[in-house]
């Protein structure tokens, strides 16, 4: 049995576009990332469970979101925690993960940020 669906099609007169948005495969600029590491430290700080920050550098429009994820490690004495976070800006968005270890009871600093690879 077949059906003759061509009638359902006929019309090709496209109805809207999307735009779909480009992913890099390289850090964002620095001044960017130091709202993106600033969220990191600060999430982390707060110590809260399933917890993510939004951040934005108003000069460019940059956003993102910090979440971290698994659970604390010892590394060398301290505690550290990875995280990923979002990159959006206009048309390029991006997922880096990071690594941030305690230097100071409730004192973080982002150790390494790289661009998110997927496996």
């Amino acid at each position: 049995m077949s059906y003759q669906l061509e009638s359902y099609f006929a019309d090709k007169t496209p109805t809207g576009s999307i735009t779909v948005p480009k992913t890099a495969d390289v850090l964002p600029p620095e001044h960017d990332l130091a709202y993106a590491k600033a969220a990191a430290t600060e999430v982390l700080r707060r110590n809260e469970k399933d917890a993510s920050l939004d951040w934005e550098n108003p000069k460019t429009g940059a956003r993102g979101t910090v979440t971290p994820i698994a659970s604390a490690f010892s590394d060398e004495g301290q505690t550290c925690r990875n995280f990923l976070a979002s990159y959006v800006n206009d048309t390029v968005q991006s997922w880096l993960q990071g690594e941030a270890c305690e230097e100071q009871k409730g004192a973080w600093r982002v150790r390494t940020i790289k661009p998110w690879k997927s496996s």
